[in-house]
């Protein structure tokens, strides 16, 4: 994980069982406030998360989907566009209620409300994150004059990565898991960057420990696994024939044959 999360982020992500992995990450200065956009994977998918660090430290952040985010980059270029053809910021009278222009994404149970919006501090992008059910409203704020340079650092993202949600499966295997006593193994395939690799997840109540395994070394991995597994056979195989065969010293000793007379 990122080292830019808190502790608290790090140990809500590990109880909701998704390990997440840190793919590509961008960095913005814009103005006096600094965004990273982080492109991460988990079990679910692809996803790209953006964070918003003032210059108090304060930080927001939300979280979109690779097509929301495909769709974020596509309203970003229309945004930049009404943004060149208004006039000089108003700050005496700005707009009523500070907007400019506004879209809706709806991705799922998300929405993502991004306002032009205008204020006696000048003219900044509002993106607003909600879910249903009463869940926290999560946002950011980019300037406006930074908007070009957000939308390019996100098509980079999303030209390497893609616009799908879910990670491409029809040339991995499928996932496979095992119960061993108290112990579940779970083997993931998955992809990044670096190439194919496997994930080998143990779980024990609510500890778990992973190890991953590029695919390049998948062959050496199972030839060790196969030495180990055969030299068990044979001991085992040996064992049992040393058990059903009989030992001669306790064999009953044949009665000595006497000659007829």
């Amino acid at each position: 994980m990122s080292d830019r999360e808190s502790g608290d982020e790090q140990q809500q992500s590990q109880a909701q069982g998704s390990v997440e992995q840190e793919l590509a990450t961008r960095t913005l200065h814009i103005q006096s406030k600094r965004f990273y956009l982080d492109v991460k994977q988990n079990r679910r998918g692809r996803f790209i998360k953006v964070a918003e660090v003032g210059a108090g430290g304060k930080k927001s952040r939300l979280l979109l989907a690779m097509s929301s985010a495909a769709e974020f980059r596509d309203y970003l270029t229309d945004f930049t566009e009404h943004y060149a053809s208004l006039g000089p910021t108003n700050t005496e009278n700005p707009p009523e209620d500070g907007k400019l222009k506004s879209e809706l994404i709806v991705k799922d149970n998300r929405r993502y409300y991004l306002d032009l919006k205008e204020n006696q501090r000048g003219r900044f992008l509002r993106v607003s994150q909600t879910i249903p059910r009463g869940g926290p409203r999560s946002q950011i704020a980019i300037p406006a004059q930074g908007m070009i340079e957000f939308r390019d650092a996100l098509t980079e993202l999303l030209d390497e990565f893609g616009t799908d949600d879910q990670e491409p499966q029809s040339d991995l295997p499928e996932s496979r898991s095992m119960r061993v006593e108290n112990k579940m193994f779970y083997f993931d395939v998955g992809s990044n960057r670096r190439g194919v690799y496997m994930r080998i997840s143990e779980v024990r109540n609510n500890f778990r420990t992973a190890i991953t395994i590029p695919e390049r070394s998948w062959a050496r991995f199972r030839d060790i696994l196969s030495e180990f597994s055969e030299k068990s056979d044979k001991q085992e195989r040996s064992g049992s024939d040393r058990g059903d065969r009989p030992d001669r010293s306790e064999r009953p000793d044949r009665p000595e044959r006497q000659d007829s007379q």
